[in-house]
C-alpha cells in the first residue's frame, strides 16, 4: 500500500530528482511528470486528486520560479490546495494553510542560501525539520538525518545549476542519491511515528 506513512524513498527521490532537474531547466511539461510521479508514490491519493495535486505543486513552483520577482502569496496558495487534498485522503491531520507556509518557507530560505552565505546550511535544515515534523507529526530530532540530506542534495542541485544543468553531469546523479538517503530517512521517522 503506498502512501504518506509508507512511501517507497526510491521512488519519490527519483521523482523529485527528475521536478528539480526540470524546475531549473523550465521544462514545466517534465516537471509535471515528475510530479505526479512523485505526488502518486508520496502520498498514495486517487488518480484524481494525485493530477489535482501535481498541477497545484506544478503552478506553486511556477509562481516561486522567477528571481528575484516571485509571488510567494501565489506559491503559498497553491501549495494550501494540494495540501488540502493531501489531508482529504486521511493520512495525515494538519492544517494546510500552515502545511503551505512551511513549505514555501523552505523555498525562500533555500533561495537566500542559494544567494548569501549568510544563510546557513543549518537554518535551512531547521526549516526542512519544520515542515517534516509538523506534516508528519514527528519529533523534530527524528527528522533531522532526512533534513540534513536534503540540504545536501540541494547543494548538489545548486553546484549542478551553476555548471550549466546538463542532465548528464554527474552532480545530478549524487544529488538523486542524496534525495533517495533523505527520503530512507524520512520513511524510518515516520514508521516509528506509527
Amino acid at each position: 500500500m503506498r502512501g504518506p506513512l509508507c512511501f517507497d524513498p526510491v521512488v519519490v527521490g527519483n521523482r523529485e530528482t527528475d521536478a528539480w532537474a526540470a524546475y531549473y531547466r523550465h521544462e514545466w511539461r517534465s516537471f509535471l511528470t515528475a510530479a505526479v510521479g512523485m505526488v502518486a508514490a508520496g502520498f498514495g491519493m486517487p488518480p484524481h486528486r494525485t493530477l489535482t495535486g501535481a498541477w497545484y505543486v506544478l503552478r506553486a513552483n511556477q509562481m516561486w520560479a522567477p528571481y528575484p520577482d516571485n509571488q510567494p502569496d501565489a506559491a503559498r496558495a497553491f501549495m494550501r490546495r494540494f495540501y488540502e487534498l493531501v489531508v482529504r485522503s486521511g493520512s495525515l491531520a494538519f492544517e494546510p494553510a500552515t502545511a503551505a507556509r512551511l513549505e514555501v518557507e523552505w523555498w525562500r530560505v533555500h533561495r537566500e542560501h542559494q544567494h548569501s552565505a549568510s544563510v546557513t546550511q543549518k537554518q535551512l535544515e531547521s526549516v526542512l525539520v519544520d515542515l517534516y515534523s509538523y506534516v508528519y507529526s514527528v519529533s523534530r530530532s527524528s527528522v533531522q538525518t532526512a533534513a540534513g540530506w536534503r540540504v545536501a542534495a540541494m547543494d548538489l542541485s545548486d553546484r549542478w545549476v551553476a555548471a550549466g544543468c546538463d542532465l548528464a553531469d554527474p552532480l545530478l546523479a549524487e544529488e538523486r542519491r542524496a534525495l533517495v538517503a533523505s527520503y530512507a530517512a524520512l520513511r524510518v521517522a515516520v514508521e516509528r511515528r506509527t
